[in-house]
């Protein structure tokens, strides 16, 4: 008899986002996994978003009602989700074509890991592929780095995992809680550290998500802002001088990039 897949609970914080939440929420389901746990937290949205969940209550539980933000929205999912396997999902991200049989089968192979990540796509609005840079340049890491230590010590001077294309396990959630919620811009960033603490990360050498990019992204109007935040969460978990240098010069280098390309 064959074992039931692992329920997985993805989770979605949204707020005004009717413009992309559709798409999201189809990238979920059409996921098709037979074992799927979906969560939209919304924050109270005005844009018709809470329409648009309506229309798919049937396949999701939903939420809308006022909160203190995207940490508190995602802690609230945490609390509420059952799934062995847990993931959140921004309200204008997506995920590729069978993205959650696949982490599911790399947990199944990989009993000893409390999380994993994989490759992600940069898009814009209409949903073309854009900072082809940035997307190398963490696939780099990504594709050169095994050790754990070693993983540690370049994730503090950069994030080179992505949000959408990372998932953890229900017990990792236990052992370490939810996010920082005085974090607003990078509070995956701040995760990543402590579920560092549990364990090596698996990687999935493929693209299993998209970030999106666009004028009301977080990423864009805060941009500063999610930088120093950023800063501050390296500089929490590893206070080493050269260390702390590397981290500053990257950030001034790809602010610099950003500012070129005209993407800030």
């Amino acid at each position: 008899m064959l074992k039931k897949p692992p329920k997985i609970s993805i989770i979605t914080p949204s707020y005004n986002q009717r413009n992309y939440i559709e798409s999201t929420i189809k990238s979920v389901l059409s996921q098709n996994y037979p074992n799927l746990e979906y969560i939209v937290m919304d924050g109270g949205s005005t844009d018709g978003t809470v329409d648009i969940l309506k229309k798919y209550q049937s396949k999701l539980k939903w939420f809308s009602q006022k909160d203190k933000g995207q940490t508190d929205a995602i802690n609230k999912g945490l609390k509420i989700a059952s799934g062995e396997i847990i993931g959140y999902l921004n309200s204008d991200d997506l995920y590729l074509s069978e993205t959650l049989s696949k982490v599911s089968r790399s947990f199944i192979n990989n009993p000893e890991l409390f999380w994993l990540t994989g490759k992600c796509q940069i898009i814009n609005d209409t949903g073309k592929s854009i900072r082809s840079i940035a997307t190398d340049w963490k696939n780099f890491w990504l594709n050169n780095l095994c050790e754990q230590k070693k993983r540690l010590a370049v994730l503090s001077i950069l994030n080179y995992i992505s949000q959408p294309a990372t998932f953890w396990r229900r017990e990792a959630y236990i052992k370490i809680g939810g996010f920082d919620d005085s974090l607003k811009y990078t509070m995956d960033y701040d995760y990543w550290f402590r579920l560092m603490t549990l364990s090596n990360y698996y990687f999935i050498d493929e693209y299993i998500a998209e970030f999106r990019v666009h004028k009301r992204s977080k990423g864009v109007e805060y941009t500063n802002e999610q930088f120093s935040e950023g800063f501050k969460v390296s500089r929490k978990y590893n206070s080493n001088i050269i260390i702390k240098t590397f981290h500053r010069m990257h950030d001034i280098i790809t602010l610099s990039i950003y500012r070129i390309l005209g993407n800030i």
